[in-house]
């Protein structure tokens, strides 16, 4: 990260320039209570082209989130601690499951969960690429539904992240007009089934 001092709720942090990714990661799960922002996603598949998708997130420690995909399609996924309900937009249904441990080792863990990510995650850095400090996440159960995530930090905030699985997909996201701990709704982390739709428990 370069150098720079960044206010946040509770007090103020200094990220140097010699910081590296892992440094980061550890200040922002530290400092980062909550935040909300944009971002864009697009999934690779050996040689096809790359399907992209955008959207806005928020979240707050620990694991509530939201996180809203609106182009090109709508798709709602809202977590309040206890339960994750997905809802698709297109097909009124709405899949309801219970978030548990299930955070622990999935990606989402490492940005809106708790900071204990070296319990679940065995945490390497990567070094510089593109302009970004990059570390990578890889899960210690083996039977996680990804085999690594790369996370990419900037002066402090994650820009970017590669999601790996085990078929050979990757998701690459890009984090942009990220926000430190700003006020959040009351009911950002709530969700109500849209009447008509069709509710799945799982």
């Amino acid at each position: 990260m370069l150098a720079t001092i960044v206010v946040v709720a509770g007090g103020a942090f200094c990220v140097t320039a010699e910081a590296g990714a892992l440094d980061q990661l550890k200040a922002f799960t530290t400092n980062t209570k909550s935040a909300r922002g944009e971002f864009t996603q697009k999934l690779e598949r050996g040689g096809a082209p790359a399907r992209s998708q955008s959207g806005s997130f928020a979240f707050s420690r620990p694991g509530k989130f939201r996180w809203s995909y609106t182009k090109p399609f709508e798709q709602l996924l809202v977590a309040d601690g206890q339960k994750l309900w997905i809802y698709d937009k297109d097909l009124s249904q709405v899949t309801v499951r219970k978030l548990g441990s299930a955070l622990g080792d999935s990606p989402a863990a490492i940005l809106f969960g708790s900071n204990d990510l070296e319990r679940n995650f065995t945490l390497k850095e990567t070094g510089e690429r593109d302009g970004l400090e990059w570390l990578d996440a890889t899960p210690k159960l083996k039977d996680s539904s990804f085999e690594r995530v790369s996370i990419g930090f900037r002066d402090g905030l994650p820009e970017a992240m590669e999601l790996r699985d085990a078929f050979g997909q990757v998701s690459r996201l890009s984090f942009g007009k990220i926000e430190r701990n700003p006020p959040l709704a009351a009911d950002t982390f709530t969700f109500a089934p849209p009447k008509g739709a069709e509710v799945l428990e799982q």
